[in-house]
């Protein structure tokens, strides 16, 4: 069989059924694992799809966005380990910037009871933070209904009042070459702006983030350090020498 139909078959398999297994595309092509992989990764560089543990998934829509509740209830045992670690960062004395993403929150209930401040844009944050006892401060702008972020020019006003020791951000997609995106240009300028006033910049994501790349650009891969559960030693690889990643295991 000719490289453009199998090729055919596997984006064919992709929309039927968003995750296809290299399994399921040797045995409709009768083609080798070998040559499977070299076809996944041909149109993963042609961004067509990602390739996942033991086959490939269907990339998101570049305005794709889950709601808050959607994207809370899923991989929540990842989002846990991540923010834990994460929170484990925050020393004694620090300004902190915690944006409204749905692996962010989970930071909260592990960050340390000692002399931080903490700004945020997510609405869903202030009753564990108040409920913590920790000093809280909360940007204005246009409420965002289905992230319950603050975005807008009120909440890039909001933010030049503050600088931050660091900041810890949710994203859509992380990609070598295209960076941090998101679905919302409005919410990518305020996370665009926090990072700009952090010294530390870390993007909290579980690894179904990587090879996405959403519809606005937050900030090149450089900018910010990443903190990710389990990753595949190929797609850690893309991001050597390009910015940090740390690997959090269960």
């Amino acid at each position: 069989m000719l490289t453009p139909e199998r090729h055919r078959i596997i984006l064919q398999l992709l929309k039927e059924k968003s995750v296809v297994k290299i399994q399921e595309i040797m045995d409709i092509t009768n083609t080798s694992e070998s040559t499977i992989r070299r076809d996944l990764s041909q149109l993963e560089e042609q961004k067509f799809l990602k390739r996942i543990h033991g086959g490939a998934s269907r990339l998101q829509g570049k305005l794709q966005e889950p709601s808050m509740s959607e994207k809370s209830s899923k991989n929540l045992h990842e989002k846990r380990s991540i923010a834990k670690y994460a929170a484990s960062l925050v020393e004694e004395g620090d300004s902190i910037y915690l944006d409204a993403g749905s692996t962010v929150i989970e930071m909260i209930e592990f960050l340390p009871l000692k002399n931080i401040v903490v700004v945020t844009n997510g609405l869903m944050h202030l009753k564990p933070l108040l409920n913590k006892g920790i000093s809280t401060f909360l940007i204005g702008g246009l409420i965002k209904p289905n992230t319950n972020a603050f975005i807008g020019r009120g909440a890039l006003a909001s933010l030049d009042l503050y600088r931050f020791d660091k900041c810890f951000m949710g994203v859509n997609g992380i990609h070598p070459q295209f960076g941090f995106t998101t679905p919302d240009q409005e919410e990518a300028m305020v996370k665009q702006k926090a990072i700009s006033l952090s010294r530390e910049a870390y993007v909290l994501a579980d690894n179904t983030k990587f090879a996405e790349i959403s519809f606005a650009k937050i900030a090149d891969i450089h900018e910010a350090s990443i903190i990710t559960n389990e990753l595949e030693e190929e797609t850690q690889n893309q991001y050597v020498n390009k910015t940090s990643i740390k690997v959090v295991t269960a």
